[in-house]
């Protein structure tokens, strides 16, 4: 049957981490190291602003381009943060989706875009679905931004370059000095920057630079499934300084066609989100990181997480999918690096869970 299938589909690979998903659910009580997603609930004041919206009949389509108050409160927000005058904003289904709009408004059969290896799965694969080419620019061992690396590996074909910081799944955040030195390159170049920064509520040891700060020509992603655990949620944002107002208008024509718009009632609980405050979420979230890296840093190489929930650990012996193999074999469940880079070297841990699990789950990795 597969002759029926689009040759577009045989570009792409199914995820590794949805299988290790559905592993999770035939074990017994594991130790989950594998969701990409908070062990917190939503909190109940955002709940009952979700409700009442629903009550009060907010459950036609929106606008395609996103909830009026919403997108005002958004547009504030950039404007604060990186002085663009009248931005442009699209609410768009999960930052995933919008990473989906992003890369059909910008990618061509035959363009290049430089991604950071490790990097979060769907970039690689959209972009091999769009039948663009995935250019890969090493950020081993210590995971930060290699500018001179992504310099050269700049062709007349680049038509995109991929951050992620806070990264999943290093937890690398980059600073302020490396995303100027990218700026930098990318505007010698003309070339637009792709921001995902999704985990950008979850920095531990200072702020969250932005490239958006330095380099007009940057399409930034945020999104609430993470700070909020709105994960099912399905919403996140697109903003852009004026200049890339074309490419967001078009990911909005786009959207009308496939995700028609993010889900309305949770678009109105969201104006009341941005006005939460997560900072004690966040907190217990850097007590985590401090339980696992202390747990593990004399017994595997890995660099220290400054932000998102995740470390990516090298295997002490043979390759990530072997040591993975071992770990579930004892009852934890991790993700191979695999999943994240062209490599087959380290895998990933999510300390998005309790503080007993990651005590019970350091003590099986240092044993294996």
């Amino acid at each position: 049957m597969t002759d029926i299938l689009a040759d577009r589909t045989r570009r792409i690979d199914a995820s590794g981490i949805r299988k290790v998903f559905a592993l999770a659910a035939t074990m017994k009580d594991p130790v989950n190291f594998s969701i990409g997603q908070p062990d917190f609930d939503v909190p109940d004041p955002l709940k009952r602003q979700a409700m009442a919206a629903i009550e009060q009949g907010f459950n036609s389509y929106s606008q395609t381009v996103g909830d009026a108050a919403l997108r005002q409160r958004i547009a504030g927000l950039i404007e604060s943060q990186f002085g663009w005058k009248d931005p442009a904003t699209l609410v768009t289904s999960g930052v995933s989706g919008g990473l989906f709009l992003a890369f059909m408004a910008l990618v061509n059969p035959g363009d290049e875009v430089i991604i950071l290896d490790p990097y979060f799965v769907i970039y690689k694969q959209v972009v091999n679905l769009l039948g663009g080419r995935c250019v890969f620019v090493d950020s081993y061992p210590d995971f930060r931004l290699p500018v001179e690396g992504i310099r050269r590996r700049i062709t007349d074909k680049t038509k995109l370059i991929v951050i992620n910081s806070p990264c999943n799944p290093s937890g690398a955040v980059y600073s302020a000095d490396e995303l100027k030195a990218l700026a930098q390159v990318a505007a010698e170049k003309g070339i637009v920057v792709l921001s995902d920064e999704s985990y950008d509520s979850f920095c531990y040891d200072g702020p969250c630079p932005s490239i958006g700060s330095y380099h007009p020509r940057t399409l930034v992603l945020k999104g609430f499934s993470k700070a909020y655990a709105m994960t099912g949620w399905r919403l996140g944002y697109v903003a852009s300084d004026p200049c890339l107002r074309p490419v967001v208008e078009a990911m909005t024509m786009m959207q009308q066609y496939t995700f028609v718009c993010a889900p309305t009632p949770f678009q109105k609980a969201a104006v009341a989100a941005l006005d939460f405050d997560i900072r004690g979420y966040v907190e217990a979230y850097r007590a985590k990181r401090d339980l696992l890296y202390e747990g593990l840093r004399d017994r595997f190489e890995l660099a220290r997480p400054q932000g998102a929930f995740y470390a990516f650990v090298k295997a002490p012996s043979g390759t990530g999918t072997e040591f993975v193999q071992k770990a579930i074999a004892h009852n934890v469940l991790i993700i191979p690096g695999g999943v994240f880079s062209e490599r087959d070297t380290h895998f990933r841990i999510s300390f998005a869970t309790s503080g007993a699990k990651i005590e019970q789950g350091i003590q099986i990795l240092r044993g294996l």
